[in-house]
């Protein structure tokens, strides 16, 4: 098993787009903020093949999930259903939490489904323990329009690093 970071071609190709130019409006999202160095691409990768993915935004418009300062957004966290429970995602997830503390900030956000009881537990026993707002717009997941899309409502969750 191997974590690394990833471009943003890969992203496309993870997302099953051809190029850029294919791209849905939240694609597009994630490949500009990871051209302009505010949004890592993490990878979960067994015997080549990516098996997990996870996001880390660092600056976005709403200051409570990400501030460029001391705040870092962590989203789109996936682990392909066959790897589950085996702890790969929570060796993901501890991976970027290191790398985004030895970059400065201080606090790290994360997105739960209010319904999500396998991730609310996940997340509560990695430490995001304080809940910050419910949410019911998501600013990494942009419309045709660029504008943070409307949701089901989820928690916005803090964890002091």
């Amino acid at each position: 098993m191997k974590i690394r970071r990833a471009a943003g071609d890969e992203l496309l190709e993870l997302w099953g787009y051809e190029n850029i130019h294919t791209a849905s409006a939240n694609a597009k999202f994630f490949c500009d903020n990871i051209t302009r160095g505010n949004t890592e691409f993490w990878t979960l990768d067994y015997d080549g093949e990516l098996i997990g993915e996870l996001y880390a935004f660092y600056d976005l418009e709403d200051k409570d999930f990400a501030d460029g300062k001391k705040t870092a957004y962590l989203c789109a966290f996936r682990v392909r259903t066959d790897f589950r429970g085996q702890g790969l995602g929570t060796k993901l997830i501890c991976h970027v939490i290191e790398h985004i503390k030895d970059l400065g900030y201080q606090r790290i956000s994360i997105g739960v489904d209010t319904t999500d009881m396998a991730n609310i537990r996940l997340y509560e026993r990695l430490g995001f323990t304080i809940k910050v707002k419910e949410c019911t717009e998501d600013p990494c997941d942009r419309d045709e329009n660029m504008q943070p899309r409307s949701c089901p409502c989820f928690w916005l969750l803090y964890k002091e690093v």
